[in-house]
């Protein structure tokens, strides 16, 4: 448990300074390639963090869930440089759109099956965010041009709820011996 309490931290403190970046880097006026790049990271960091937590937690074959998820993400940042190529902002919205749907449903079926190691809760309910965010990003990806800086509020939700999960984590009373019960 404390393995995976230090790595919500770890996703919880990338995720911030993310945000950080992204919001201190749009307001100075960044050339796209620079807000692109950011863009881009982000999926990779997902893909990477998927392939630490499932080394940590019993490797590939015992968590299919991530493992797909990690080529999802990969694949997303593939797909958003093809994007930001041919479609610009618009295309590369739309493109992480679709990726927040995708890694959402599966953060939340990954947060039901680990639901009596404590704290999944916060990762059930920030993989139905992420999903619903994805929707909502799919959508808005066809209006009015957007800048990355948009999808700030999203990582700092996803921040917000591996923060907390790692604070539940923290303060959660052992289950005694014995007993099972749901310890979200």
């Amino acid at each position: 448990m404390n393995s995976l309490r230090h790595f919500y931290f770890l996703r919880a403190g990338v995720a911030f300074a993310w945000v950080a970046l992204v919001v201190l880097l749009s307001q100075l006026g960044v050339p796209a390639f620079v807000a692109g790049t950011l863009l881009v990271i982000y999926p990779l960091w997902d893909a990477v963090a998927n392939i630490i937590d499932v080394r940590r937690n019993g490797g590939l074959r015992a968590n299919p869930g991530q493992q797909f998820n990690a080529a999802v993400s990969l694949a997303t940042a593939v797909a958003l440089v093809i994007a930001l190529v041919v479609a610009g902002n618009k295309g590369a919205l739309f493109v992480f759109g679709v990726w927040a749907l995708l890694s959402g449903v599966l953060q939340l079926a990954v947060g039901i099956q680990r639901r009596k190691l404590g704290g999944q809760v916060f990762m059930m309910i920030s993989g139905a965010q992420s999903a619903l965010a994805g929707v909502v990003m799919g959508i808005r990806a066809f209006g009015e041009p957007r800048s990355i800086a948009e999808l700030a509020p999203y990582a700092a939700f996803g921040g917000v709820y591996f923060l907390l999960a790692a604070l539940r984590l923290t303060f959660m009373k052992p289950a005694k011996a014995g007993y099972a019960g749901d310890a979200r």
